[in-house]
């Protein structure tokens, strides 16, 4: 079974300090991926925003990731996009930004969404939210198990994302996630001792 691994999601607001927040906080610990998630801003002001930022992930080997915008994605030859249930099918995704995007769709606690988006060629699929979360508003909460029935079945990484902690992962961990997403754990405190503290629930 791979190691579970960190993924961390921007906050909404990614102006002023936060490009030295998220060199400090990949430097902290081992982190796969960083996406890029900003709301109600232009394409230009995104871009603009992006910038600095995916630099900080290319020079560390931290794979970027736009949230929902495939044009951003395409203009920024980003790494990755993820893709909410409303935001397209990966197969047109695919052959719109080629095949060396990773391409992730959220699922929420969905058996059948995961299936048909491994199926549209999805690179891994997201479940959640397993927790409350302080980041967005959530109605679905899948259990830990929805994990396990994936890996067990699936050779696609899963994503467990949904106001996970540091003291709440462990489960998660076990079920089978291949990925954590968080957020609010890591940028509403010390970003550097966040970090840290889920490296050694990863670590096991």
């Amino acid at each position: 079974m791979s190691d579970c691994q960190l993924y961390l999601i921007s906050p909404l607001d990614v102006g002023g300090d936060f490009p030295e927040r998220l060199a400090r906080a990949l430097d902290a610990g081992p982190v796969a991926a960083f996406q890029f998630r900003v709301k109600d801003v232009d394409q230009h002001e995104a871009a603009r925003l992006a910038e600095p930022l995916q630099a900080i992930c290319a020079e560390r080997e931290v794979a970027f990731i736009i949230n929902d915008d495939v044009a951003l994605a395409k203009r920024l030859k980003a790494d990755g996009v993820h893709l909410g249930q409303q935001d397209g099918d990966p197969r047109e995704v695919r052959e719109e930004l080629g095949h060396e995007i990773q391409i992730g769709v959220t699922c929420h606690d969905s058996r059948h969404l995961a299936m048909e988006a491994g199926e549209a060629g999805a690179d891994y699929v997201a479940f959640g939210a397993f927790f409350p979360s302080s980041t967005k508003e959530t109605s679905h909460k899948p259990e830990p198990e929805l994990l396990t029935w994936w890996q067990d079945l699936f050779e696609i990484p899963c994503v467990a994302i949904g106001g996970i902690t540091p003291e709440n992962c462990g489960p998660l961990i076990e079920a089978g996630a291949d990925f954590l997403a968080v957020s609010g754990a890591v940028w509403n405190g010390d970003e550097v001792a966040a970090v840290k503290a889920f490296a050694e629930k990863l670590k096991g």
